[in-house]
């Protein structure tokens, strides 16, 4: 599911996280943490305009995910 948010495949909105558990939560948290880190440490070469934009929207993707998990599950407690 992170793969796909990061790929922009899938679309996240509120929604998407109402019919996932607690544990589930919890585990896509950790997954999109771990999925951030990974794609901030690959550092595409300055001159390649391209995959840096890639990157760049690739962590929107994925910042934003995280951002709408956290509202919704401080709202939903």
């Amino acid at each position: 599911m992170v793969r796909d948010i990061g790929e922009g495949y899938l679309l996240v909105t509120e929604r998407t996280f109402v019919r996932l558990h607690v544990a589930e939560l919890d585990q896509l948290s950790f997954e999109l943490e771990r999925r951030v880190r990974e794609v901030r440490g690959n550092q595409p070469s300055l001159d390649d305009q391209k995959e840096l934009q890639n990157r760049n929207r690739r962590l929107m993707r994925l910042v934003g995910a995280q951002r709408m998990l956290q509202s919704f599950r401080t709202r939903r407690r």
